[in-house]
């Protein structure tokens, strides 16, 4: 088993963008509210490798039963690191660099805009270590991209991800749902299209409207409506179920939660602190419904999902389980767990199991 990778994040809020994208106030999501600095990011890995953070955290038995522990990743968050004046991007990835010559198993991220990528800047970025992109592609619809002020294209997102991954990197696609002009079936028209690119990853944020942005105001002029919870919750299942079966990880789902977002920066939109939790647990309630379709009343059901998985397949305050009872009119319903994949569910019908099949 490898260990999962710490996570060292730097925030470059809105440095190098030019555009302003409707939705968007980087300061306030990320919770930074200015650029980091190259001497910011020399302390800081400085007092990670004195403290020896992470390497405890991470340390897994690998498959020959020793210690495996996997050194931190450095990510550069926000803003669009390629976008920013090529000397000042050299300088933070040279005092990044200086852990990497430490430590040469660690590794560079960075997120950028599609627009702002070529093969040039590539072979820089891998020169001082960079080893995955993240491209905020938002959507595949260009009307949905011009709606939202993105100021590049859906053919924007193809080269870029093109020459990424023709640059030996790892490649990450990042999605919006419930943007200004975006719909259910565009949306996972977005979905399909980014399964075709073949990225190493995915992340999705559904819409939230935060305060002072262009979106605030559309959306109180009436020009702009939310994308509510309940919505995002429903159609970002939709979605997990098409990247689950070309095998791609989403890695994040939802804004990371924040004082600033919580006390009032998100007004409106799909701000929940648990969204992730709350999409895999619709995907096991739609799964196990899926299932339990041709199951007669009266029935005896357990329901076998992943190690730690219990509370998703139950249900904020069991109301997936209740309602599969109400719906199927079952005799008794219990939620078990088992060494199987994350995501894969077990149906048992009277002593009888079968597994979901493929959508």
């Amino acid at each position: 088993m490898a260990a999962k990778r710490r996570i060292i994040p730097f925030f470059i809020p809105h440095a190098g963008c030019e555009h302003e994208c409707v939705f968007c106030d980087q300061r306030l999501l990320s919770g930074a509210p200015e650029p980091v600095s190259a001497e910011d990011v020399r302390v800081t890995l400085r007092e990670y490798e004195e403290n020896d953070r992470g390497y405890k955290d991470s340390a897994v038995l690998s498959d020959s039963g020793e210690v495996d522990c996997q050194p931190p990743e450095i990510a550069f968050y926000g803003g669009s690191f390629t976008a920013i004046p090529v000397a000042a991007q050299n300088e933070l990835l040279e005092a990044a660099s200086f852990y990497l010559r430490r430590e040469p198993r660690s590794k560079i991220r960075i997120s950028t805009r599609p627009d702002c990528i070529d093969a040039k800047i590539l072979e820089r970025l891998f020169g001082y270590g960079v080893a995955t992109v993240e491209l905020g592609a938002q959507s595949m619809c260009d009307d949905v991209l011009t709606l939202s002020k993105r100021g590049h294209s859906a053919d924007d997102v193809v080269r870029a991800a093109r020459l990424v991954k023709e640059a030996g990197m790892s490649l990450i696609l990042q999605m919006m749902t419930g943007l200004p002009g975006d719909t259910p079936e565009k949306s996972l028209y977005t979905a399909r299209r980014f399964v075709d690119i073949g990225p190493d990853g995915v992340r999705i944020y559904p819409t939230v409207v935060v305060r002072g942005t262009r979106l605030h105001e559309m959306w109180k002029n009436g020009d702009y409506r939310e994308h509510t919870i309940e919505e995002a919750v429903s159609l970002c299942a939709d979605i997990c179920r098409i990247f689950e079966y070309a095998e791609i990880p989403v890695i994040r789902l939802g804004l990371n939660p924040s004082q600033e977002l919580t006390s009032g920066g998100a007004v409106a939109g799909a701000y929940h602190p648990s969204l992730g939790e709350l999409v895999r647990s619709r995907m096991y309630f739609d799964k196990a419904a899926l299932l339990l379709e041709a199951v007669r009343p009266g029935s005896d059901i357990t329901l076998t999902v992943a190690k730690g998985s219990i509370s998703k397949m139950t249900g904020n305050r069991r109301c997936n389980t209740d309602e599969l009872k109400r719906r199927f009119s079952l005799r008794s319903l219990k939620v078990t767990e088992e060494d199987i994949k994350h995501g894969e569910l077990i149906v048992s019908i009277n002593g009888n199991a079968k597994k979901e099949p493929k959508l």
